[in-house]
C-alpha cells in the first residue's frame, strides 16, 4: 500500500447562478487552457442553466460544462487506491507476508463482496501467532482450519475428508517426541476428558505414536519430516474421521508454522471507523483527530464499498483542487470550498472586492471591459489560436449577453473587436444572433419565482453591507404586472432567510434600455437609492441596463447615503 497522490481535477468555473458569460467563459478558457499547456483543464459550472445559455450551448453543439456544488477535497478524492488488503479468511502467514513486502503495519480486511471487516495492525498479528497465557491447556490450544493447516505446511493430504477451509477448531496441540508411554497416558487421559477428538498429534517416524493417535480418536495427525504411515493405519484413519497431514518440515518448524495458519477474522476488533468518499478533508481531519485508529477505509456512499483508504498523516498537507476563476473575483460569489481550493488564476471584468487570497502567486487578469469572454478571446488572438467554431459561438454569446450587443455603458472597443472577429469564425451574424437570444422565452412569463429571482444573481459586500442583486432581460415589460406582487414577496423572504441588507431584482428591457428594480431590505438603504421610486418596492430606472457600471455603483452610493 505505497503511497501515491491522486491528480485532482482543474476546474475553470463561474461565480454561483451562472449567467451566459460566466458560463461560456468557463468553456472558452478550459478550452484555451487545453490548447496552452493545461490538457485536464474542465468547464464547470456551480448553478442551473438559464433557458438562453442552455440555447447557445445547442446552438454551440456543446455540452453543458460539469455541475460542481462543493470543491472541498474529500476523502474519495486523495485516498490511496492501490490498497493492500487482506480477506478475514487469510491466515497469519498471508497477511505477515503481504505487510513485510508492502512496507506497511496495518492493512484492511475486506470480505469478498468488497465490505469492510476490520483493520489488522502489526500488533493484532501478534495475538494470532502467541498465545494469551502461559500455562495449561491454553498454551497448546490453536483456533485454526485443518485445511489452512495443510496450506500453510504446503503437507499431503490423508485419512478422512478434510472440512471446509473455513471450519475452524480449538486443537490441542500433543507433540508426540516423549516415550511411548508419556505419549499413551497423555492420550488416555484426554480420552478420560472427553477433550481427545480436539487432539492434534505431530511426531515424525514414530509408528507407534501413529497407531496411538489413531487407536485412542485423535482428531488429526500430522506427520513430519517427510515421512509417510502404514496403509493399514490410514486406512482406520479413514474409517475412524481423523485426517492425516504430510510434511516436509520438521516438527519444530511445523509447530510454530501451525498458529501461522490461523486466520484473520479471529481478531478482528468491531470498533473500527470508516469515511465516507463524500466528507471533505477539513471535516475529516478534526473527526479523527483524537481517535487512536491510524488507517481509515474509505467507503462508497452509493455501494458501500471500499475505495481505498487514508491515514492521518495524509491529512495533514492534503492536495487540493485547482481553480481557474472566470467572471468574478470574491469568495462571496464563488463554489462553495473556494477557501479550501488553489486558485490559480482569474480572469474577470468587475471590481476587485472580498477576500481572495492565494499561497503562491497566480495568474491574474482584471480590466474594465463588457464582458469576460471578450477577456478570454482576446488571449486566444495574442496566441495566434483560433477557437472552434462551437467555442466561438459561446464567447460570442458571452459578450452579446453581458454587453446587450454592445449597447450596454460598459462596452468598449476591444468587445467590438472581439465580437467581430469571433462571429466571422463562428459564422454567424451578430445581430441576428442577438435578436435569437433574447427572443428565448421569457422567464419572467414562465419561470417560477425562484428561477426569476436566482437565474443571474450576485452577493456583494460593501462597507460590512450585505447585497444581493439579481438580474433578468426581458423583450418587452408585459409579463411582469402578472407576478409582480409575489416576486416582491419572495423578495422578503430571501432578505430573512440569508439576513440581507438589502436584494434587488432589476428586470432590464433590453430593446427600450429600460429597467425595473424590484427591492426588499433595510428601508433606509432603499430610500437612498438614486432612482424614481414608483412604489414602497419598486423604481422605474431609464437608460440603465448594466448591474456593474450602473446599479452597484449606484447601491454604493445609497450605503453612504443612508449612514450620513
Amino acid at each position: 500500500m505505497q503511497a501515491w497522490k491522486t491528480e485532482l481535477p482543474f476546474y475553470v468555473i463561474g461565480h454561483r447562478n451562472p449567467d451566459t458569460d460566466a458560463i461560456c467563459s468557463a468553456i472558452g478558457h478550459a478550452a484555451l487552457l487545453r490548447l496552452t499547456g493545461e490538457p485536464n483543464a474542465i468547464a464547470a459550472r456551480c448553478g442551473e442553466l438559464t433557458p438562453r445559455t442552455a440555447w447557445v450551448l445547442q446552438q454551440a453543439g456543446i455540452a453543458p460544462p460539469l455541475l460542481i456544488e462543493d470543491v472541498r477535497t474529500t476523502a474519495g478524492m486523495m485516498c490511496r487506491r492501490n490498497v493492500i488488503q487482506v480477506t478475514p479468511d487469510d491466515t497469519f502467514l498471508t497477511a505477515y507476508q503481504y505487510m513485510l513486502s508492502s512496507g506497511v503495519r496495518a492493512v484492511p480486511v475486506v470480505d469478498d463482496h468488497g465490505k469492510v471487516k476490520g483493520i489488522l495492525r502489526y500488533l493484532d498479528l501478534l495475538e494470532l501467532l502467541l498465545p494469551p497465557e502461559t500455562e495449561g491447556l491454553a498454551v497448546r490450544t490453536a483456533r485454526v482450519s485443518l485445511t489452512k493447516m495443510a496450506d500453510t505446511l504446503h503437507a499431503t493430504k490423508g485419512g478422512t475428508e478434510f472440512p471446509s477451509a473455513n471450519d475452524d477448531e480449538n486443537l490441542i496441540v500433543l507433540v508426540g517426541a516423549s516415550s511411548q508411554d508419556t505419549v499413551e497416558k497423555r492420550l488416555g487421559k484426554a480420552k478420560d476428558e472427553g477433550n481427545i477428538n480436539r487432539f492434534l498429534v505431530i511426531c515424525g517416524d514414530r509408528p507407534y505414536v501413529h497407531r496411538l493417535a489413531i487407536d485412542y480418536g485423535a482428531r488429526a495427525l500430522l506427520i513430519t519430516g517427510g515421512y509417510s504411515i502404514d496403509p493399514e493405519l490410514e486406512k482406520r484413519a479413514k474409517e475412524k474421521g481423523i485426517c492425516i497431514l504430510f510434511a516436509k518440515q520438521d516438527t519444530a518448524s511445523c509447530t510454530t508454522l501451525i498458529r501461522c495458519s490461523r486466520t484473520v477474522k479471529n481478531v478482528l476488533d468491531e470498533g473500527f471507523v470508516c469515511v465516507s468518499d463524500s466528507e471533505p478533508v477539513s471535516m475529516l481531519r478534526k473527526r479523527i483527530a483524537p481517535m487512536a485508529q491510524e488507517l481509515f477505509p474509505v467507503i462508497a456512499h452509493d455501494t458501500q464499498m471500499m475505495i481505498g483508504v487514508v491515514s492521518k498523516s495524509d491529512l495533514i498537507d492534503p492536495p487540493r483542487l485547482r481553480l481557474a476563476l472566470v467572471d468574478h473575483n470574491e469568495y462571496a460569489q464563488a463554489v462553495r470550498g473556494v477557501e479550501e481550493a488553489e486558485v490559480v488564476e482569474v480572469v474577470d471584468h468587475h471590481r476587485l472586492a472580498g477576500n481572495l487570497v492565494s499561497r503562491e502567486p497566480i495568474r491574474y487578469l482584471n480590466e474594465p471591459v463588457g464582458s469576460t469572454s471578450t477577456l478570454v478571446a482576446r488571449k486566444f488572438a495574442h496566441r495566434d489560436l483560433t477557437p472552434e467554431p462551437g467555442v466561438s459561438l459561446c464567447l460570442l454569446a458571452g459578450i452579446v449577453s453581458d454587453t446587450l450587443n454592445l449597447t450596454s455603458p460598459t462596452t468598449t472597443d476591444l468587445d467590438r473587436e472581439m465580437l467581430t472577429w469571433l462571429a466571422s469564425v463562428a459564422g454567424v451574424d451578430a445581430s441576428r444572433f442577438t435578436r435569437d437570444l433574447f427572443a428565448i422565452g421569457s422567464l419572467l412569463a414562465n419561470g417560477t419565482v425562484d428561477e426569476i429571482i436566482n437565474a443571474d444573481r450576485k452577493e456583494f459586500s460593501d462597507e460590512g453591507v450585505k447585497i444581493s442583486i439579481a438580474q433578468v432581460e426581458e423583450l418587452g415589460m408585459e409579463a411582469l404586472a402578472a407576478r409582480q406582487d409575489e416576486l416582491e414577496k419572495h423578495l422578503l423572504v430571501v432578505v430573512q432567510q440569508e439576513q440581507l441588507d438589502l436584494i434587488c431584482l432589476v428586470i432590464t428591457d433590453v430593446t427600450e434600455h429600460y429597467s425595473r428594480i424590484l427591492v426588499a431590505g433595510n428601508e433606509a438603504l432603499i430610500r437612498a437609492l438614486p432612482f424614481e421610486r414608483i412604489s414602497d418596492t419598486c423604481f422605474s430606472a431609464p437608460g440603465v441596463v448594466s448591474r456593474k457600471k450602473q446599479i452597484f455603483p449606484s447601491v454604493c452610493q445609497a450605503i453612504r447615503v443612508a449612514r450620513r
